[in-house]
């Protein structure tokens, strides 16, 4: 991670290089107040106030940057994040108005993931000053929370397994004084069966789990955070070709997204009851692995039969998701990187979203739109519960027909959330495959900030 703290500061008049915030019809005003050495100088660098350009110019006894943004009175959270890579190390100022959720963009361009480098970057920070004051605290966990996500999608499974998360959950409680509870072995086999029967070829090194925190005063509204686990997905029995394990280190992206809003949650002291569940396994090959044609209990007392075994996301949420209704919280969201049919029909930059309220959809919609980071709706569409039908058991994890897949998985999911609750599932991809502004390819949060703008227009008292 970036040193987050030392990237945006308090603006107290420090001396600091000024960066000029046009587009194309502020350039030609903007110009006329130049001299004619600097207007040479933007002419040379081409400079035309397009989105995403930037130029630097003489400016007395120093120098300034033009900046191309779509438009300086709203700027998105993402217009300065391509300066705050190529800019050099230094202090910087916006004028003529703040950066507001730019300010966001400007700490996550700087994101770099260089565990396993031995040529990593020493260059130093590019810190933007804001009078902003009050809004840094926020911003500043936002980015933390985000690249949390990043660094633990990043990781990879040798360095991210069960155990890690684990430890990234203990890491939370210690911090923020939660409370802990995991559960392993042959207590998993009874309370959580498909958690072990997924995990179990995994073996002891990368032993299955069912991780549990709690935080937050009882006499709150509960609300239950849920996050797929599955630190390496082999595919199972039903082994993916070698192209398609390339990225399964990020298919414990759930996780890391509900760590994360776990974190931004109790750092923010929301006034809520958080249960946060983690199952967290390794989908490996092994004699004791589980089968196609298996039909496996659930802790819901849902029969399960496998249709398929590299539908083995589902199967750990299910239990995950069992337990979380049993403390009957007023709100569900979960996060999974649960399957390709989200990003055949959304791409990589949407998380998939679906809930069972219209209103709820709706406020998730909006929270996604106002914080830069969109979802899209998809069905839970009634008529297509017959594709997970089963001749021998309650259920199949595997649709039969090869249409509608993100939404046969989350109907899926649906039958182990208790009926009356409101439920959110964000099938997110967890990843960039290609390098944006302030957003590197690699790991990426997708529907995390969306979820906690989302909580926090529910649950902050009025006035705070």
């Amino acid at each position: 991670m970036s040193d987050k703290n030392a990237l945006i500061q308090p603006d107290r008049g420090q001396k600091a290089v000024t960066i000029h915030l046009l587009n194309k019809d502020g350039l030609e005003p903007f110009l006329k107040g130049l001299s004619v050495p600097q207007r040479a100088a933007l002419d040379a660098q081409k400079f035309t106030g397009e989105a995403g350009s930037h130029a630097i110019f003489a400016d007395g006894d120093s120098w300034a940057v033009a900046a191309g943004v779509a438009a300086p009175a709203a700027l998105t959270s993402w217009c300065l994040g391509k300066l705050a890579e190529v800019l050099p190390e230094g202090t910087y100022r916006c004028s003529g108005g703040e950066a507001g959720k730019a300010l966001l963009g400007w700490i996550t361009g700087q994101y770099r993931f260089d565990r396993y480098r031995s040529d990593a970057s020493d260059e130093g920070p590019r810190i933007l000053l804001t009078t902003e004051v009050r809004a840094i605290d926020a911003v500043t966990a936002a980015a933390e929370a985000t690249e949390l996500v990043r660094d633990l999608v990043n990781t990879p499974a040798e360095d991210m397994g069960p155990g890690q998360l684990e430890a990234e959950a203990e890491g939370l409680a210690k911090a923020f004084r939660a409370e802990i509870h995991v559960t392993r072995g042959e207590m998993l086999e009874r309370e959580y069966p498909m958690v072990h029967a997924v995990g179990r070829a995994a073996g002891r090194s990368h032993a299955p789990r069912l991780i549990e925190l709690e935080w937050g005063d009882p006499s709150h509204p509960k609300i239950a955070v849920v996050g797929k686990g599955v630190c390496f997905d082999s595919g199972g029995l039903d082994i993916k070709p070698g192209a398609g394990m390339l990225l399964m280190k990020k298919d414990m992206g759930g996780a890391a997204h509900a760590l994360a809003l776990a974190r931004l949650i109790m750092g923010a002291k929301l006034p809520v009851r958080l249960h946060l569940l983690i199952p967290a396994v390794e989908n490996a090959i092994a004699g004791n692995a589980f089968r196609p044609g298996d039909v496996l209990k659930s802790r819901a007392g849902i029969s399960v039969e496998i249709g398929n075994t590299d539908a083995e996301g589902r199967l750990i949420l299910g239990d995950a998701l069992a337990r979380a209704g049993e403390k009957e919280p007023e709100l569900v969201i979960d996060f999974a990187t649960l399957t390709g049919a989200a990003r055949v029909a959304v791409g990589p930059d949407l998380p998939a979203l679906f809930t069972r309220e219209d209103r709820t959809a709706q406020e998730v919609l909006d929270a996604g739109l106002a914080v830069d980071d969109p979802c899209w709706r998809l069905p839970l569409y009634e008529g297509y519960r017959e594709y997970l039908k089963s001749d021998i058991a309650d259920i199949n994890n595997a649709g039969s027909s090869g249409f509608a897949g993100s939404s046969t998985a989350a109907l899926f999911l649906d039958r182990f959330v208790p009926a009356g609750t409101d439920w959110i599932h964000f099938d997110t991809f967890a990843w960039r495959p290609a390098a944006k502004p302030g957003r590197p390819k690699g790991g990426e949060a997708l529907g995390l900030r969306a979820a906690w703008h989302l909580l926090q227009q529910r649950y902050t008292p009025a006035g705070r």
